[in-house]
Parts: C-alpha cells; structure tokens; sequence
C-alpha cells in the first residue's frame, strides 16, 4: 500500500469540516467590528453592509406605503418637513448619505427608520407637535438610528446568535453557515421595526440632540414632545377602555424612553449653553393648519358613532359606549365589558353566503341558527357560538353581506356572556344600520381638518373642546393635543389646536 500524501484526506467531510471552522472562528473574535465615527464606539455589523440597508430600504418602502395609507398629499407640507430632515442630516455624520424622508398618511401617532435612510414620520404625529423643534427632534431621533446602523447592528448580532447556536449542526453537516444565516430578504418588514435596545435608544436620542443643537433648535423640545406622547398615549388607552393600563399606541411601542433618559441624552450630548436655540412655533402651526386630521376619506371616516366610506358607498353605526379605530384594512369598535365589533370586507365570488359563512369565514367556530337575512335591501347570513379568546370566554356573532359582485361586509360581534343580552340590541342595530350610500351622500363625506385658531377673551379649553366633532373625551382630546394639564388657563391672543368638520 502507498503511503498517503500530505493533506490527501483535507478533502470531502474534512474540508468542509475545516471551512465551517474558518468561518466560525473570526465570529467568535468578533470579527466586522468597526468604530461608528458617530457614537465613537465599536459596532458589530457583519452581516448588513450599507449597500445591504440601502437595498432592504428600497424594497421595504412600497410595504410600508401600503400598510400606513401611503404618502401624505400635500406638497407644501411635505417638503417643509423634508427640508427640516435634510438640514438635520447635513449636520450629521452622514451628510452625503442618500436620506428618503416621507410624510405618511397615517393618524397614528408614530415615527420609525428603515435601512437605508428611510425616515418616516406620521400626520398623526404633526398635529400632536406644537412646534418646528418638536417635530425636528423626532426627525433627529430617527436619523440617529441611521446614522448609528442600529438596524445593522441588530440584524447582525442576531445572525451571529443564530450561527452560534448552529454551530454545531455547521460543522456536523459541513454545510457551511445554517440556513436562513445572513438572508436579509426574508427577515421581514417588521423585525426591522421592532423595538431598539436601550442602549441604541439613548444613542438616538443623544445623537438626536446633537444634530438639534448643530441646527440651531432647542433640545429641551425632545423632553418636551416626549410630555406630549405620554399624555397621547394615556388618552389612547381611555379611548380604548381601559385607562388604568398605559398601552403603547404610537411611537412609544418602538421607543420606549423616560423624561430621565432624554434628559441624559442631553447630558452626554455636551451641548454647551447660549445661543439662539429656535423654536419656530408660528411657522409650524400655519404649515399643519388645515391639515388632515383623523381619517383619510379614502380609508372611511369616523363622525362619533358613524362611520362612511366614500369610495365603497356606504355607512354603519356603532352602539352608545362603543369607540371605534379605523386602519387601512378594517374598523374595529372598543364597548362595555370588553366587548368588540369587527368590520372588515372581504373579496371572493359566493354562491351561498351561509356555506360562506359556515365552511369559509366562520370554519373555526360551531355556528348555530346560521340563517339569511335581509340588511335594508342586501342579502346577509348571520350565525352564533361561542369562543375562547386571551380575555377568556366570548360570545360570536358573524354576519355576511353580500356587497355587488365579489364584495362581502362583515361584522363580527364578540360579547362577554355576562354581556350578550344587554348588548343584544344594540348591536342587531348596529347590524340593521349598514346601508348604501346615495352618490350624493358618499360625495358629501369629508375628514377632520386640524384648525389653528387665536383664543379670545373668555375662552377656556372646556368651552372651545365642546365645539369639536367627537362624541365623548372632547376635552381631554384638546388638551392633549395642546400639551395642556388640566384646568390650564389659556391666554387670549395665543395659538392653539382645534379640530373643525
């Protein structure tokens, strides 16, 4: 037998062997590390290259239009936020970086970065803002995240979790890295959404503050807004039913923070005193005047109780004590007890609404007495069981109404059972009240608009919330909107907010 040559066995199971090693090892040392010329601190970003981010960016965007109502259209709102953007990025560590700035046509209260320099900001979040620095400073927050690489430092040090806990099946399978490593495209929109760690949310924010001071902007007017979005999302949870228990409704749910922390983030910016910080109050409140407020016709609008789509020609109304919450794809109503009304609208060709219901929509329950009815001229089928939710026990009711052509509107009525009997009628009315809009009634329908009005002598908040169209929480709606405590005096000849039909 011939002697074996050297390295004659370095092939086949032993030279994928080796390669896993090769690659394994450099993680473990932490190889990609490189110092952030923002935050002077090493970064692990390995596995998300800034060609990577711009990439991810660009394919996420259209997502995040869809999902948020798409762009605001309002040219010269816009770009005056733009422009504050840029003027925030030139004083940047990334000033030549190829920043995407887009105004959603959203409600909610919210402002997030993707990959990439894609800063997005919400009409939900202008009209609680009461000046240029506040909304400068959201700006600046999420371009801190950017110009950190939060995202890419995420990503990465998950994929080298994740390569680490494959180990051995690396090395077993001499396959290289595991499946799924590294595979940027199929992370998903919202893990790139998901919320920072502390550590990156007190980096934004001292970065934030930095770019706010180089731009000549008050930084105190973080602390500020953050005052306002706490107060926002204490409304949001009354408006939801449940105020003893603060739920995050916007831009706290991704960026969790505390006065303190801003307050340090100040601190670790060393801004030094002096100077003229602006505000731009005045120039803000004419921008946002007249703005959108609530809902986008094109998404249905809410007017108390009611709410009406213009496009798709029709309207219901919700019981007394219900609050209703519209988003692109359906309405959702808040009642006593817990209790919820779901309408949404579906598109497939039916021949037999109750098969439809029994062996398609409602297939996850046992629905009994499912029979057709008549909706003010429509064919419905209705049915009712019982279902286990995180809340416990509820009663459902689903109701199908044939719409034209492929289009069901559904209901879903879910009750405590303590709670279906009292509610059965109102909610058989709220059934009985969907019906067709006439082409006149649907071009009548027109959103909220934000209001800046003067405060005259006499004027009180109670006085000028009575006068805005919403059924309950008027008061507390103004003085949320206005950064107001209770019972806060207002002086004639000031500014203030205010929603008009």
């Amino acid at each position: 037998m011939a002697p074996a040559r050297a390295g004659a066995y370095i092939n086949g199971p032993m030279k994928r062997f080796l390669g896993a090693l090769v690659l394994i090892l450099p993680l473990l040392g932490l190889s990609g590390c490189s110092v952030n010329p923002a935050t002077g601190k090493e970064s692990f970003t390995a596995f998300m290259s800034r060609a990577d981010e711009m990439e991810v960016g660009a394919k996420e965007h259209p997502k995040i239009l869809k999902q948020h109502g798409g762009a605001y259209r309002n040219p010269g709102l816009t770009d005056y936020v733009r422009r504050v953007a840029l003027a925030l990025t030139r004083v940047s560590e990334t000033p030549d970086f190829p920043y995407t700035i887009t105004t959603l046509n959203d409600d909610a209260v919210n402002a997030f970065a993707l990959p990439g320099g894609y800063i997005y900001i919400t009409r939900g979040l202008l009209a609680l803002a009461d000046n240029e620095a506040e909304m400068a400073g959201v700006l600046a927050h999420e371009i801190g995240h950017s110009v950190a690489r939060h995202t890419a430092e995420r990503y990465s040090k998950a994929v080298a979790a994740n390569l680490g806990l494959n180990i051995l099946g690396a090395i077993g399978g001499a396959l290289g890295a595991p499946p799924g490593i590294g595979n940027i495209a199929s992370f998903g929109t919202q893990a790139y959404l998901q919320a920072f760690s502390r550590e990156q949310e007190l980096e934004a924010d001292m970065l934030g503050v930095r770019y706010l001071a180089r731009a000549g902007y008050d930084p105190a007017a973080m602390t500020s807004f953050l005052r306002k979005l706490q107060a926002n999302d204490r409304l949001e949870a009354a408006l939801s039913g449940d105020p003893g228990k603060e739920k995050s409704f916007n831009i706290m749910s991704t960026h969790p923070r505390t006065e303190d922390r801003v307050n340090q983030a100040i601190r670790l910016a060393r801004i030094a005193p002096g100077g003229a910080l602006r505000v731009e109050r005045d120039a803000y409140l004419e921008r946002i005047d007249g703005m959108v407020f609530g809902d986008d016709v094109a998404q249905g609008v809410r007017r108390g109780r009611e709410f009406a789509h213009r496009e798709l020609r029709f309207r219901f109304e919700v019981p007394p004590g219900f609050v209703m919450f519209n988003s692109p794809d359906k309405v959702i109503a808040r009642g006593p007890g817990k209790s919820i009304i779901a309408f949404d609208m579906a598109e497939k060709a039916v021949t037999s609404l109750t098969a439809y219901l029994v062996r398609d929509w409602g297939r996850r329950y046992t629905l009994r007495d499912v029979e057709i009815i008549d909706v003010n001229g429509m064919e419905a089928a209705t049915g009712h069981g019982r279902t286990q939710t995180r809340n416990g026990a509820r009663d459902l009711r689903l109701v199908a109404i044939r719409g034209g052509g492929k289009r069901i509107f559904r209901f879903r009525f879910l009750t405590p059972p303590e709670w279906t009997r009292r509610l059965a009628t109102d909610l058989r009315r709220a059934t009985y009240s969907f019906r067709r809009l006439t082409l006149k009634e649907a071009r009548a329908i027109r959103p909220l608009r934000l209001a800046v009005i003067d405060v005259g002598p006499g004027d009180t908040a109670a006085g000028l919330a009575a006068r805005m169209p919403f059924e309950n929480f008027r008061l507390e709606r103004f003085e949320t909107l206005n950064g107001l405590a209770r019972g806060q005096p207002l002086t004639p000849g000031s500014r203030v907010k205010t929603v008009r039909d």
